[in-house]
């Protein structure tokens, strides 16, 4: 797994990163990670998170707009447990996540804006592989996002840490 520092990048790719307003949190097991974006816009329904995490997630981070909404956990601790074993790289949540203990142990970069302890309704409602956005930032599937404890930051191509 590689150890992605975010300021390295920003400093070696200037001109390809958008930098995230500074809203996230990590709460993951791995503090660092870094892929292809996938993304799911939803709102309070996390239905398509959990068909996501079912399949293969292998260099690629799972992008969620939750529309910002606080009032209810898109991921948990079995969907981030599912998403590992699957080998997705992270899932970054505009929302809210619960069971945070049990997703600090797992092997998951997980951002979130903070946490709630009520699940979502499942209504089937959610678009899968659109452009998002938040943060001053649009997500385009296809392109790379990485994050660590200094903030989120996104490019068009994938980026390899800097010797």
């Amino acid at each position: 797994m590689t150890q992605y520092v975010t300021p390295d990048l920003c400093d070696a790719y200037p001109e390809l990163i958008q930098v995230v307003e500074p809203m996230f949190s990590n709460f993951g097991g791995r503090d660092s990670f870094g892929g292809e974006i996938v993304t799911v816009k939803c709102f309070e329904d996390n239905s398509k998170v959990k068909e996501l995490v079912d399949t293969d997630g292998k260099g690629k981070v799972m992008v969620v707009d939750g529309g910002g909404s606080m009032r209810h956990a898109l991921l948990g601790d079995m969907l981030a447990e599912k998403a590992a074993k699957n080998g997705w790289e992270g899932i970054i949540v505009y929302g809210c996540i619960r069971d945070v203990d049990v997703i600090m142990e797992t092997d998951l970069g997980v951002q979130a804006l903070g946490t709630n302890p009520l699940k979502t309704d499942k209504r089937n409602i959610g678009d899968v592989n659109v452009q998002v956005k938040f943060g001053g930032v649009v997500f385009v599937p296809g392109q790379f996002v990485y994050a660590d404890n200094n903030g989120v930051i996104v490019s068009p191509q994938a980026l390899s840490m800097p010797e």
